[in-house]
Parts: C-alpha cells; structure tokens; sequence
C-alpha cells in the first residue's frame, strides 16, 4: 500500500494512503541499518510503501527523494536531521526583533536550500513591532536578498499585511515553512488557513525569544492547493555536507565570481588575484553575506551554528 508521510512525531509517522485512509505507522527497524546518517529516515513528505499486519501498520519502503532540506542534528552533530522532503518551495520566516534572526541564520538556511536545488523565499515578519531604525535594517535585508535574487515578503500576520501575497506564492505548491520559535509561524498559517486552529505563544519580552508551540513536524492541506508543512522552530541550523569549494556554488552572488579567480581550487579567504576577495572590497558581495560564507568554511566540527545563529 502508498502512502504519503504527513506527520512525525518522533517516534510515529502518519500516512495519508492513496486510497484516502490515514494510518498511524511505526517504521521497519532495518533503516536504521542503512547508510542514512540521519535521526530521521522516514521524513515529511515522504512517498512511502506501507503493509498492514495484525491491527498495526509498518512503513516498509521510502521512494526516491527528488530534494530534501537537512541540517546537522542538535542531539548527535555527526549526523543530520531532515526537516522535509519533496519540496517546491520553502520559505523561511525571520524577524529582525521579537525574536532576532541573524544574517547568518538566514544565509545558511539560504545555501542548504540552494545545495537541494529547492526555491526559496523570505517571509520578514512582524512589521508592526519594528521601530524606525529596525525598518531601516529590514529595507537593507530586503535589497540586499532581492538583489541577490530571493524574494521577499513584507509581512504582519496578525493584522494580516502581507498575507495575501503569501498565498499567491504558496498556491499549489508543497512548502516548508521554518524559522526560530516566536516568529509567528503558526499565527502565520492561522492567517493563511483559520481552520487549522493552531495553538500560538508569546514573546519573552525580557529575552525577545520565542518558545516551542509546535512540538512535531506535520503537512497541511493547503486550500488553495498543495500543502504547508509546519516544522518546530529552529535555534541553530547547522549545515552538513558542505565542505571546500563546495560551499561558494551555494552563495549566487560569491559563485559567479570564482571563475575569475587565479586558482581553481581557490577557498577564496588569502590567495592572491582571487576575484571574489575584489569583488567584497569593490561592495559587489556584501560584508554580511562574505562572513556567512567563512563562517560555514571553518565549520568542520558543527559547532559554530550553535552560537545564537
């Protein structure tokens, strides 16, 4: 029997089978024998094969993946954490206050997504909380991603600003939603669907930090067509698998430049004539976006993104 994947709670997964049943599955221990370093073999949005045996039901197979967003486990750094699979877009909801999503959050969320050849989009949330100099800050972030190529959305999510045009983009399409806890991800999908009814928290005011409200990653239908999968929110976000001259092709604007270089195994950090070293002092690669770069660079032992990123 096939399936779709559309919740994990951790240690149960619940399938929607094509013939329109939904099923409550453990998972066949024999993935966790395979070459999947992963916490999590079976992942939303997963095509699955199901057999039903004796009032249980047992996830037995997973079908190719055509993309997937991982990041490294909080728990186990060696190995990764897949928040979904089968994607056609995600969308990162960030904040510049209430709680701070730093540049180099977003840009290795930004470089893992690229990596998966998955499209993504900015959601700046919280309008409404911003005085003049954080609006000033955002128009800055919002030329600088554009600029580069991603779009962006300007968006209030209890007022509702901005909310339309998110679903324009989400229209029949299957999409990650992720970001920190207390960027308003579910009164964001409130906005989206007032049906789904989920439950949403407040703001330390003191630490400007967010606490979990979703405790388990799920798929949600979408009205319009297609699904939003609502994922718990993310403190760090640890890139893996990327190493050397791997990590430039993940940075558009970096990537462009490495051609030019005197060197073709150049890491871009001191060699001489290296071209995207020119291009960040003559402004055409920002100083944030360069630090981000370095910053997955040195990052061999995974823990680097631990620190507040």
């Amino acid at each position: 029997m096939r399936g779709l994947v559309i919740k994990n709670t951790g240690s149960r997964y619940t399938v929607h089978t094509d013939d329109g049943r939904t099923v409550d599955c453990n998972v066949r221990g024999s993935f966790r024998l395979r070459d999947i370093r992963s916490t999590n073999p079976v992942a939303i949005g997963d095509r699955v094969q199901v057999e039903e045996k004796e009032g249980s039901a047992t996830i037995v197979d997973i079908e190719d993946r055509r993309n997937y967003m991982i990041r490294r486990s909080t728990n186990l750094s060696k190995q990764s954490h897949i928040l979904a699979v089968n994607l056609d877009l995600t969308v990162l909801v960030a904040t510049v206050s209430y709680p701070q999503t730093t540049t180099v959050f977003i840009d290795r969320f930004l470089a893992t997504a690229e990596a998966y050849s998955i499209p993504a989009l900015l959601a700046f949330n919280k309008i409404d909380r911003y005085d003049s100099s954080d609006l000033d800050y955002l128009d800055s972030l919002i030329h600088l991603y554009t600029t580069i190529g991603y779009p962006c959305l300007r968006l209030c999510a209890v007022r509702g600003e901005g909310v339309e045009a998110l679903r324009q983009a989400l229209k029949g399409k299957i999409t990650l939603l992720a970001g920190h806890s207390g960027v308003g991800k579910s009164t964001l999908i409130n906005a989206l669907m007032p049906e789904a009814g989920l439950r949403t928290g407040k703001i330390s005011e003191y630490h400007k930090k967010g606490m979990h409200t979703t405790t388990f990653s799920e798929m949600i239908p979408f009205p319009d067509g297609g699904y939003i999968i609502d994922t718990p929110g993310i403190k760090g976000f640890g890139t893996i698998e990327m190493e050397g001259a791997q990590v430039a092709h993940y940075f558009r604007e970096i990537f462009k430049f490495t051609s030019d270089c005197r060197f073709n195994n150049c890491t871009h950090t001191n060699e001489p004539d290296c071209a995207v070293l020119r291009a960040v002092e003559e402004h055409y690669i920002s100083e944030s976006r360069y630090k981000s770069y370095l910053n997955i660079l040195s990052d061999k032992d995974g823990n680097k993104y631990r620190e507040a990123y």
